[in-house]
């Protein structure tokens, strides 16, 4: 009862007798001139935390910060509203975490969440010059529309590696990555995010399909040439899969020096180089 008279009373921020000598929330400047308060380190306890936070803001903006930054864990979730109380904004969540953020400098600049998903197609074609397409549980009551595997990226992955990923777990055919032919950006996707599209060509490496049979409703290899000429088969898949088979595309490119490749890759116009 104790924390939900205190937690009413954060609406009208509520003011806490601040102890000389308390100790600071423990925090790390960030290159932008704000602070970063270490997640790790928060105290679990509102009533803690609460007159803490109050003394620690302080002490921040007479150091001079512009923005404090604040990763609540979820088996933290009770400082939520002490944060808020505080003037604290959510930034962004996910199922680990909120991020919440309060400007201590006003018009302080503060960058905006991700604001796009990545997804890849693959575009599958083997010796006989076929097509591996699937239909989708989803459009069995729709147009019934082949279309090309794929899905969306995990965090911390290859786009080259998430294509071949995505067409193994739809389809069961290995491939190998061979180049990067398009893209495509389109807005208001899902939750009004903005979409990237890539579109890669890959090699198959095996023949006998196994779909996934919760997404799948069918996975055929199909003549390329009846595919284009299958009229409930979208103009753009048409258009990508034309331009699959009729350019080089993009390849993925080690540049000696740049960086680690685990961590980055780069995409340089196809002319069997394979280092620069």
């Amino acid at each position: 009862m104790q924390f939900c008279n205190l937690a009413k009373g954060f609406t009208g921020r509520a003011r806490f007798t601040i102890l000389p000598g308390m100790e600071p929330l423990s925090a790390t400047p960030n290159p932008f001139g704000g602070i970063v308060l270490e997640p790790d380190q928060l105290p679990s306890d509102p009533m803690e935390f609460a007159p803490r936070l109050e003394s620690s803001l302080k002490d921040w903006t007479a150091a001079g910060y512009k923005v404090v930054w604040m990763e609540i864990p979820l088996n933290r979730a009770g400082l939520v509203p002490v944060a808020g109380g505080e003037g604290f904004t959510y930034h962004h969540a996910d199922d680990r975490y909120v991020m919440m953020f309060k400007r201590l400098e006003e018009g302080a600049f503060v960058p905006n969440y991700s604001t796009h998903y990545i997804g890849a197609g693959g575009v599958v074609i083997n010796g006989d010059n076929e097509i591996l397409v699937v239909r989708e549980r989803r459009d069995e009551v729709g147009s019934g529309s082949f279309k090309l595997p794929g899905g969306h990226l995990h965090e911390e992955e290859h786009l080259a590696d998430a294509v071949v990923r995505e067409v193994l777990e739809e389809t069961g055919i290995e491939s190998r990555f061979v180049s990067l032919v398009c893209f495509r950006h389109q807005h208001a996707y899902r939750h009004g995010k903005s979409d990237i599209y890539f579109v890669c060509r890959l090699e198959p490496l095996s023949n006998d399909i196994s779909k996934q049979d919760d997404e799948i409703a069918e996975c055929i290899w199909m003549p390329v040439e009846a595919y284009l000429n299958v009229e409930s088969v979208s103009v753009f898949n048409k258009e990508i899969v034309r331009a699959a088979i009729e350019t080089p595309g993009f390849g993925p490119i080690a540049i000696a020096g740049y960086r680690d490749p685990a961590k980055v890759e780069v995409f340089f116009p196809k002319d069997g180089t394979e280092e620069r």
